[in-house]
């Protein structure tokens, strides 16, 4: 479908509220409930449920790598996608952990790892890569029919990775600038000119702008993003140019101006990769997880350094009720008021980038 039917479908309210009178709502769920993908040591693959305690409320089978995680506005349903350059999304009741429907992206087209809903969750975004092109896209499905792919449009840039929705119900689309192909696995076929930037795109498919990372730092890879509620945007990067260069790590994008970087004092130690990056509930600080360099990155709400922890593979890091939750080796670890706080978790797991809280 063409983005003026999907214009066309979006205007008309397609499809009924049934899918929602058959699942529960987040209100079913007592306790704050985050997901996360992750690996056991025999290589297996999973979906997992994590309370704020360290409780496993569920783990899920997975046929691949998973990455990162969408979860609905009311109905206590979450999509899971496939780690890139994936085919599959799993849509999931989260009350039981049961798996409700598989979607797969169509012919000439792989996931990214993200999605987002729309405000009133009638449909899904998901980031993906029209390879053969090549373009950034975001397919459009209906979760009202199914979770049936009603359209796409233009992401705005190469290797859109993450996509978020913002306070006003337009979405922020990180475009990594990374040219890939299935064919050539998770080669990298255009560094020499790649072009990363942050678009923000309406939820009927218009690119209303974009914000590119310009120079020398047109090689710095826009990949995960958080928006405070003013919807300035924070980005981590990944450098994808001269390993003698030093890169900072972090973004900021707000609206009609030009992004500001942000060095930390010790950036060096995060072997030029940033992993994730989550704004704490009150938009006074955030964090930057470095899972090549074993150490989380602290700064204040202005883009400026205010600490450093040391943490054994930290990897993805959420909003928590008061404060910061990021999943480590052999847990999780709490930052609240400036205190880190480790948590075990159950079985041994290897977790991916990304915790993404839905309750």
């Amino acid at each position: 479908m063409r983005r003026r039917r999907f214009l066309m479908a979006a205007g008309a309210g397609l499809g009924s509220g049934l899918a929602a009178t058959l699942s529960p709502v987040w209100a079913d769920i007592n306790a704050p409930m985050f997901i996360t993908a992750g690996n056991r040591p025999d290589n297996s693959t999973w979906l997992i449920g994590l309370s704020l305690t360290g409780e496993v409320c569920f783990s899920f089978p997975i046929p691949g790598r998973g990455h990162a995680a969408a979860s609905h506005p009311e109905r206590a349903e979450a999509v899971a996608f496939a780690r890139r350059p994936g085919r599959f999304a799993m849509v999931l009741d989260c009350a039981n952990g049961q798996e409700i429907r598989r979607l797969e992206a169509p012919a000439g087209r792989h996931f990214y790892g993200h999605g987002a809903f729309t405000a009133d969750g009638q449909y899904l975004l998901t980031t993906e890569n029209a390879y053969d092109i090549p373009d950034g896209r975001c397919g459009v499905w209906d979760a009202s029919r199914g979770y049936a792919r009603v359209g796409e449009f233009a992401s705005g840039g190469i290797g859109p990775h993450e996509i978020l929705r913002l306070p006003n119900g337009t979405f922020a689309v990180a475009n990594g600038g990374i040219q890939t192909h299935p064919d050539f696995a998770r080669a990298k076929l255009n560094l020499p000119t790649m072009q990363t930037s942050l678009s923000i795109v309406s939820q009927t498919g218009e690119v209303l702008s974009t914000s590119p990372l310009t120079g020398d730092m047109r090689q710095n890879s826009v990949r995960h993003i958080d928006a405070d509620q003013k919807g300035r945007v924070i980005a981590a990067l990944q450098w994808q140019g001269s390993p003698t260069v030093a890169a900072p790590l972090v973004a900021s994008f707000s609206p009609s101006t030009a992004p500001e970087l942000s060095y930390h004092p010790k950036d060096a130690g995060m072997k030029h990769y940033a992993g994730s990056i989550a704004i704490s509930p009150d938009g006074s600080e955030f964090a930057v997880t470095g899972p090549k360099g074993n150490q989380v990155l602290f700064f204040d709400a202005g883009g400026h350094p205010t600490g450093q922890e040391i943490l054994d593979q930290p990897s993805g890091v959420a909003k928590a009720s008061d404060g910061l939750l990021i999943t480590c080796k052999g847990g999780i670890a709490l930052r609240s008021q400036g205190a880190l706080e480790r948590i075990p978790v159950t079985d041994d797991w290897t977790w991916d980038n990304h915790l993404v809280r839905v309750a």
